[in-house]
């Protein structure tokens, strides 16, 4: 049971640090409850499933290839400008009655996929932290144990996106009109700053 807390602790860990999708949910959250955050979070956890998958089953040489690391970082910058220009134009509709919007819930779940999946630092961060783990837990586990440790990562994941979601969801009660629409901005402001990131990544690697 130690063992297994201590996997949850590292999916925690993992989800923590402040990035893209952190800015997102905080942003969607403030802008459309709970719900459109969540599933921004649980987008990134399930592209974080497929990273995991690959990993496991070793189809790793291919994505360390020049053209397909030069691709995911443009796809990453891509995604990343269109959805912070998006926060920021919408950054004025914000205010303080809680009105359901009519974006669709399933734009909230492919935003954070599209966003985690492009991402090649979520790639490195899988290769280095999940492989690690893998090499290390296979020299004393079994299959069947192994399965159980990544599903307690994906237990602190899940954590730590609801954590997210209800955070910023209800900021909406406690902050002013004012201070939410400067919190959705400055959110949209870093995500347009992680997508010009990508871009000089993948300008490095093709020049």
């Amino acid at each position: 049971m130690n063992i297994f807390l201590s996997y949850i602790l590292l999916g925690l860990s993992l989800a923590a640090p402040i990035g893209p999708i952190n800015a997102a949910q905080m942003d969607r959250g403030i802008r459309s409850g709970f719900m459109h955050a969540w599933l921004i979070g649980v987008g990134a956890v399930v592209a974080d499933g497929v990273y995991m998958l690959i990993v496991y089953i070793g189809v790793v040489q291919f994505l360390e290839t020049p053209i397909v690391k030069a691709f995911l970082w443009l796809f990453g910058c891509f995604v990343l400008i269109y959805t912070g220009i998006e926060s920021m134009i919408k950054a004025g509709t914000v205010n303080l009655a809680y009105t359901r919007k009519k974006e669709p819930l399933i734009k909230s779940f492919f935003s954070g996929f599209f966003m985690s999946i492009s991402n090649p630092l979520t790639i490195l961060f899988w290769l280095g932290i999940y492989g690690s783990v893998l090499a290390k837990t296979a020299t004393t586990s079994n299959s069947a144990e192994l399965i159980i440790y990544s599903a307690a990562i994906f237990i602190g994941l899940l954590l730590w996106d609801i954590t997210m979601a209800g955070v910023s969801s209800s900021f909406r009660n406690f902050l002013t009109s004012r201070l939410l629409v400067m919190i959705s901005f400055f959110s949209g402001l870093s995500l347009i700053g992680f997508g010009f990131y990508f871009g000089i990544q993948a300008y490095q690697l093709l020049f």
